[in-house]
């Protein structure tokens, strides 16, 4: 090959469709190319100032536009913009002959109340509250960031409610990207599953459910890519909401341990991270043995107040059972769903057992112990549903795959959903 083909086949090579990106992008050709006549080409002059912030903004903005257009982050958000105008349709068509309360009054509802409280009062409560030493019963972190929304938002019921709005977009994000990390294709399927689940009302009331998932989620998807010291940062936010980041917390522990890179190398100096999302919880048993002399007060008022307490599991189902059938009839159908959601969170733990799945195992293993054995009778069963992504990415991911699977869930769930909202709205307890 002469030296004139040689030079020629590198300019086809440096020119063709395998070219670096900034290659093209500088707009830099390689330098001594060779002509079709055997001549060599000068360099191209350098590009000015004004050339250089051009390709500058123009590197900016496909770097933005790679982050805003994740593959299923706009169909996730369109989800949760239907499902909120959806819902509120039909939560003004069930207020007829129900309710004439107000629309934000009907989103914020008996716990809305005591985080309004606390961010309004703190732990002491209003004056002419007679039980608030119940307060201590609920995590700071919702009642802070209300009050420091209070600077801007007077109205707390709008504060709170936005909140979960803004909160269970977060949701519908993360829990795309998540699922998609486990199965492409399958984000959409997942997200659907979430916001029609039987107890997705608390995604649009003012309750914690949705800033904790805010955070939990987000914490999961980062443990996942590896991401630790962000993960666990995440979930010590989480843990100022619920007690639940502390369940988080363990979960991510596991995964860090049975990770391919667990311990290896230098894995082990990321080992004191996972305490982090215990130090929120630290610092409020603290604070409530500094208040009350007792560092797990708010324990006891659960205990108290709500009949929190250690049981034998087929008590705590008895009890419920009975309740089932003799309270009034508004709580009838509340308490029969409580069962129903108990008996899906056995069957998911096995299921988690079954396929090895050791980290989601170590998530929702001690949410069972906590709403199945530390209470006189199952309370909030179903609104604690919304915590267990496992269950909607086994959902959704089947989904992907067999259709009829999800269709088969849609016919159960939606119905359910749409009728819990409507009863939450106009005053019945749901969850």
């Amino acid at each position: 090959m002469t030296e004139i083909q040689r030079r020629g086949s590198e300019q086809e090579t440096v020119s063709g469709d395998a070219a670096p990106e900034s290659t093209v992008a500088d707009g830099v050709s390689a330098e001594g190319a060779a002509k079709p006549d055997g001549g060599r080409v000068d360099p191209p002059p350098k590009p000015g100032p004004s050339s250089r912030i051009s390709s500058a903004m123009s590197s900016s903005s496909r770097m933005s536009s790679r982050v805003l257009s994740h593959p299923g982050d706009r169909t996730a958000l369109l989800i949760w913009f239907f499902w909120h105008v959806a819902t509120y349709i039909y939560m003004v068509l069930a207020a007829p002959g129900r309710t004439e309360a107000p629309i934000l009054d009907r989103l914020t509802p008996w716990d809305s109340d005591n985080f309004i409280a606390i961010a309004q009062y703190g732990y002491d409560g209003p004056p002419d509250m007679p039980d608030a030493p119940k307060l201590t019963a609920f995590f700071p972190g919702l009642p802070l960031l209300l009050r420091s929304m209070h600077v801007v938002i007077e109205d707390w019921s709008l504060a709170i409610v936005l909140v979960s709005f803004v909160a269970s977009a977060v949701v519908a994000v993360a829990l795309s990207r998540l699922s998609e990390s486990y199965r492409e294709g399958s984000g959409v399927w997942t997200v659907l599953a979430f916001f029609l689940s039987p107890f997705a009302v608390f995604m649009l009331a003012g309750y914690s459910e949705a800033p904790f998932l805010a955070l939990a989620i987000p914490a999961w998807l980062l443990a996942r890519r590896g991401r630790w010291e962000a993960a666990v940062v995440c979930a010590a936010f989480a843990s100022c909401v619920r007690i639940s980041g502390l369940f988080l917390a363990l979960g991510l522990a596991v995964m860090f341990l049975v990770a391919r890179n667990g311990l290896r190398g230098v894995g082990w100096r990321k080992i004191p991270w996972l305490a982090l999302p215990g130090v929120p919880v630290l610092a409020y048993m603290l604070y409530l043995w500094g208040r009350t002399g007792n560092p797990l007060e708010w324990k006891h008022v659960e205990a108290e107040y709500w009949g929190r307490y250690a049981e034998l599991p087929w008590t705590v189902l008895k009890n419920t059972w009975q309740r089932s059938m003799e309270d009034p009839v508004s709580l009838q159908t509340s308490y029969r769903e409580e069962i129903l959601a108990a008996a899906v969170l056995v069957v998911l733990i096995i299921w988690q057992l079954v396929r090895r799945r050791w980290a989601e195992l170590a998530y929702l293993a001690p949410q069972a112990v906590a709403l199945l054995a530390m209470s006189s009778f199952y309370m909030s069963v179903g609104r604690a549903s919304l915590l267990w992504w496992p269950l909607y990415l086994s959902i959704g991911i089947t989904g992907a795959r067999k259709p009829w699977v999800f269709m088969a869930y849609l016919s159960v769930a939606a119905p359910v959903m749409a009728i819990n909202v409507g009863n939450f709205t106009t005053g019945a307890w749901v969850g």
